[in-house]
């Protein structure tokens, strides 16, 4: 287990290496005005391999001895002239919920984002840096956790996510949006049933799935693209633990395959993938996990989805909004202070899970959802179905994490996702899905009318203090 006095020792040296970066970073943003008038976009892609050797997270405590291939943060601006969203994908397995709400402040303390305004997603590659503290992966996982928290390499992380930002507010151009589905079969259910019920860690054809590729399009006005942004579900785990080469695995290949194709980036964000592996998995090099072949099970389905993205519209407004979730907490279960926030305690003693939920609304057609989970894929499959809109996109591994949240029927068969990293109970899927359906079929249709008639007049002091 990681010392306090370790935690202590990562915030202020954390603070030290970050206070000159957004001293500079509050400067630039007080020069920065909403693009008044019009839907803006941009994208910005930063690497973030480091230069020497670093603990890997996502299986058991292991250093890096070279590089694969290079892993970024991926960061887009949207500007509706009245609201700015900022979603960053980044080619890292998890952060702790607690270094999402960390840079959030900085961000809003120093640029003036609103926490709801940015997304910060994870790939979910098993082969990149830890970033931060372990989070709930202490409880459950502290054997792997004994060696101090790399703040060098954490600082200059969050120190590049904010620059990004920055300098993708710089760049907003003009912009439109498409939208389209895609198909792909490079993943498949990692949990097999054996002839008692229960399920064990093996390939299962028979188990549900989620193959779509949600795709959206960012254009100039002129109609060259700026950026993708392409939502699948697929666990980072090609490359299994005896690989020590850093690799965005899957999930980075793929993005580097679209990107030489298409001439933009694209931002991978994962879905639920709680239970969904890639069709070759845990092998111990690229060669032998055919890393390579991804480019054409995943990469080319996502161009020939981007090619079925016939029409573009400029006329873009951004809605977004918020829920929390309370579950209740398997019981015995620890947590670590610094959760304090995702954590309740009722009067009769009952200890709770607070769930963060985030959405964002793209005029009448989209709805994006989000949560710091590895979520069954059988679960946001059924959301989707019930919901009003025709674009309904899952983003997991979204600003942080908080273990596996299965399905009831796959809680009963337990397994490592239920018994081994859930800090949930049988519950929990009642509990999770019908707040996100309400959600979506209420309070979310009616944001708009909500929102425009909360919008300042231009000139009001409102305005003046927003921009």
């Amino acid at each position: 287990m990681i010392m306090i006095k370790n935690r202590f020792k990562f915030l202020i040296v954390a603070f030290l290496i970050l206070f000159s970066e957004l001293a500079i970073a509050q400067r630039t943003a007080s020069k920065i005005v909403m693009k008044a008038g019009g839907f803006s976009a941009a994208v910005v892609k930063i690497d973030i391999t480091p230069n020497g050797p670093k603990m890997l997270l996502g299986y058991d405590a292991r250093k890096s001895t070279g590089v694969h291939d290079h892993i970024f943060h991926r960061i887009i601006a949207l500007d509706d002239g009245v609201k700015q969203f900022f979603l960053v994908s980044s080619d890292i397995c998890l952060i702790s919920p607690s270094e999402y709400d960390h840079v959030a402040a900085l961000l809003q303390r120093k640029l003036g984002i609103d926490p709801l305004d940015f997304w910060w997603s994870l790939t979910h590659t098993h082969s990149a840096p830890e970033v931060g503290v372990p989070g709930l992966a202490e409880v459950f996982l502290g054997e792997r956790y004994k060696h101090e928290v790399d703040t060098a390499y954490t600082s200059m992380v969050e120190r590049s996510l904010i620059n990004g930002i920055i300098e993708a507010r710089e760049k907003l151009v003009r912009a439109k949006l498409g939208v389209g589905w895609g198909f792909s079969q490079a993943s498949i259910n990692r949990r097999a049933w054996d002839i008692d019920g229960k399920a064990i860690g093996a390939m299962n054809p028979d188990g549900p799935v989620d193959r779509r590729i949600g795709l959206m399009r960012l254009d100039k006005e002129d109609g060259t693209p700026i950026a993708l942004i392409a939502n699948y579900a697929i666990h980072g785990t090609v490359l299994g633990p005896a690989n020590l080469e850093i690799s965005g695995d899957v999930q980075g290949v793929v993005s580097e395959y679209v990107e030489q194709k298409t001439g933009v980036p694209l931002l991978f964000i994962n879905g639920a993938a709680g239970n969904l592996a890639p069709i070759y998995s845990v092998y111990p090099n690229p060669n032998a996990g055919h890393l390579g072949q991804f480019r054409v099970l995943l990469g080319d389905k996502i161009l020939d989805a981007n090619k079925r993205i016939t029409s573009s519209v400029d006329s873009i407004k951004l809605f977004t909004g918020a829920i929390t979730i309370e579950t209740p907490r398997k019981a015995n279960l620890g947590w670590p202070s610094y959760l304090d926030k995702y954590n309740k305690v009722t009067k009769a003693g009952d200890k709770i899970v607070m769930l963060p939920v985030r959405f964002l609304k793209i005029n009448q057609d989209v709805a994006i959802w989000s949560a710091p989970l590895e979520l069954f894929c059988e679960i946001s499959n059924g959301i989707r179905e019930r919901s009003p809109f025709p674009f309904t996109f899952y983003y997991g591994y979204t600003n942080g994490w908080l273990g596996y949240l299965s399905s009831e029927q796959e809680w009963k068969r337990g397994g490592y996702e239920v018994q081994g990293v859930s800090p949930f109970t049988i519950s929990v899927e009642k509990d999770f899905t019908e707040p996100i359906v309400s959600y979506l079929q209420s309070e979310l249709i009616r944001k708009d009318i909500a929102q425009i008639k909360e919008t300042p007049k231009k000139g009001s002091s409102k305005s003046k203090k927003r921009k």
